[in-house]
């Protein structure tokens, strides 16, 4: 029966499966059209199950779950029509009420990832920015549903530490601290938010051998690194989708409120509040996800170590984020 589900050609197309990208089901919003082909896995072997140009339907997605089809596959070549309809989908697929909330985690999770790839490809074309800032936009909406959408979204973070995966988890631990503070205002949520998706972006000068190193970085080596929060600012200082305040998170991550930060030994008065929040969420994230050298610690741990240099953060910060993660400790346990 499920064979003949498949659109099969004049030659069955097969293809390896690593040469494909595994998708949710659920990504998938009913009667849209599809800009890319859809595959299917049996056995060992990739076949096409629709061609890209048709629409998938209610009746498609629920042949599928009939047969307990939960992932569906496409090419490589066409990862990025496939990120493009999810970003323009992202907000039909959270308020849809038929597909499960870990699911919309998931989904979030994975295009955001993606997003961050592409702004570090490159920082400064202005489609990349706004595409964030539509990202942002949708995860402050799910964020706000509570703290359930935030947990589910912790569950699936990546422990493995990369540039792309450390900018989204950041991202979604200072949406939620913010609104854990009282900051209820969506504008001035999505601009933190963006500023922490893109915390990062001036790392995409720092060569690939420094940032994966499979060991502590040398004196001349960090230096290098310490530039990347000025390289930041430069590579958005002529952007004007990037607000003033969206901006502190880019520069401040690395201040501390003894002073004893960088890229400008900022003191904790001249700190902005978003400057404040990502620096407690980006040292958290950092403590508690693997590197090459160095395995990722519990939340307890980490927490230890934080507080143990507490001088260095804004305390009721660091207190509120510290509920924020607890007593639930299974959110961030590697």
């Amino acid at each position: 029966m499920f064979k003949s589900m498949i659109r099969q050609p004049n030659n069955p197309i097969t293809q390896r499966v690593s040469s494909f990208l595994p998708i949710y089901l659920e990504s998938l919003v009913i009667d849209s059209v599809l800009s890319f082909d859809l595959f299917i896995k049996l056995g060992r072997e990739m076949v096409l199950y629709r061609s890209k140009q048709l629409a998938f339907t209610d009746n498609s997605r629920r042949k599928l779950l009939d047969n307990r089809v939960e992932k569906l596959y496409v090419p490589f070549t066409a990862k990025h029509e496939y990120q493009k309809y999810i970003e323009s989908n992202l907000g039909k697929i959270i308020q849809d009420p038929f597909i499960q909330e870990e699911k919309k985690a998931g989904i979030i999770y994975e295009a955001s990832k993606a997003l961050v790839k592409d702004v570090l490809a490159n920082p400064s074309l202005g489609e990349n920015i706004q595409r964030s800032k539509d990202m942002v936009a949708n995860q402050v909406s799910y964020i706000l549903k509570g703290r359930e959408a935030f947990l589910n979204l912790m569950r699936i973070t990546s422990f493995d530490y990369y540039t792309y995966t450390h900018s989204v988890n950041v991202c979604t631990f200072s949406i939620a601290l913010a609104d854990q503070l009282g900051i209820k205002n969506e504008a001035n949520l999505k601009d933190l938010g963006l500023g922490a998706l893109l915390h990062d972006i001036g790392k995409s000068k720092v060569s690939e051998r420094i940032l994966n190193k499979r060991a502590p970085l040398n004196r001349a080596e960090f230096e290098i690194v310490k530039k990347h929060p000025e390289w930041g600012i430069d590579a958005v200082k002529d952007n004007s989708l990037i607000s003033e305040d969206a901006r502190y998170p880019i520069i401040q991550h690395h201040e501390r409120i003894d002073g004893s930060g960088y890229p400008n030994g900022v003191l904790g008065k001249h700190i902005h509040d978003f400057g404040r929040i990502i620096a407690v969420c980006d040292v958290f994230d950092a403590l508690t996800t693997r590197r090459i050298y160095q395995d990722a610690m519990e939340t307890f741990a980490a927490f230890r170590i934080m507080y143990d240099n507490r001088h260095e953060f804004d305390e009721k910060i660091l207190k509120e984020f510290t509920a924020l993660m607890g007593p639930d400790d299974r959110i961030r346990k590697a």
